[in-house]
């Protein structure tokens, strides 16, 4: 169990990236949920034991992150936002320094081979880094973190800039993963959570708007997602009164039919219920009409 109680975490005075944070995280893929600038890096930086809260709480297999820093440390595998690979070594050799620098024996050798054929690099394991995709980058990133067989994997926003190929392979691979171990996502895109995660929790301006599972987090939804027609020449004007979700354009009859959210009761009277999705509540509980 990961426990966060109460943490908050401030930069500048008068300004909190996290605001009273409390989480409990149990076994599987978890995900954390934001718009960019919400919190989530802060939060898992300090989980990752690079940062402090500036106040409260937080535990990882009963380990307090203040006092038990390395303890912690050799239960992760960290895959931060941004990193960095040598462009000039393959991904066996990359693996094997990074293998070496943990301290790791002979067996790296045996575990390195374990880990790419894990993250599906076997057979690309002799090609340079420099010439991988993002998405292949992204894997040897995780092979890395996965080297010491840790217990929880923390990845942070890390389908960011994949195609959509590559963002499915990554998020199928994250999915495999939380079978045996503890899986932290954090990412901006909904698709991402609604694909690996059996929980998640909703972060906005460094405070949790949401903790628990998808259903309940769409239910949230209800009665408040709808569908019309707009003719072309009002779609401006409906804009600044309901956020649209999705829409298509009819060039025959110029008209948009668009799916949009609103906790307003006055919508079109035209306008039809349909069934929420988890992408529909997050907007909503982002604050879709601020």
């Amino acid at each position: 169990m990961i426990i966060v109680d109460q943490i908050s975490k401030q930069y500048v005075p008068n300004q909190l990236a996290l605001d009273n944070v409390s989480l409990k995280i149990g076994n599987g893929v978890f995900g954390l949920l934001g718009p960019n600038g919400a919190g989530k890096t802060t939060l898992m930086r300090i989980l990752a034991t690079l940062i402090a809260p500036t106040t409260g709480y937080v535990s990882i297999k009963d380990y307090n992150v203040l006092t038990h820093p390395q303890e912690i440390r050799r239960l992760l595998g960290y895959v931060p936002q941004e990193y960095q690979l040598y462009p000039h070594l393959n991904a066996r050799e990359f693996l094997d320094y990074m293998a070496i620098l943990s301290g790791m024996g002979h067996a790296r050798h045996e575990r390195v081979n374990e880990v790419l054929h894990q993250v599906g690099l076997a057979e690309y394991a002799r090609r340079p880094l420099k010439g991988f995709s993002g998405g292949m980058k992204q894997r040897v990133a995780i092979a890395q973190a996965l080297l010491h067989k840790p217990e929880v994997l923390i990845v942070d926003e890390p389908t960011a800039g994949l195609d959509p190929g590559e963002r499915i392979r990554f998020r199928n691979l994250l999915v495999e993963l939380g079978l045996y171990s503890q899986v932290l996502l954090s990412t901006h895109i909904v698709s991402d959570i609604t694909a690996t995660c059996a929980h998640l929790a909703v972060l906005k301006h460094g405070k949790i708007s949401f903790h628990g599972a998808p259903p309940q987090m769409i239910a949230l939804a209800s009665q408040s997602v709808w569908q019309t027609t707009v003719p072309s020449r009002k779609i401006q004007a409906f804009q600044r009164d309901y956020t649209i979700v999705s829409s298509v354009a009819d060039q025959n009859r110029d008209t948009i039919r668009v799916r949009f959210v609103t906790h307003k009761s006055n919508v079109p009277q035209d306008a039809e219920a349909v069934e929420p999705t988890l992408e529909d509540a997050y907007l909503i509980l982002t604050g879709c009409e601020e």
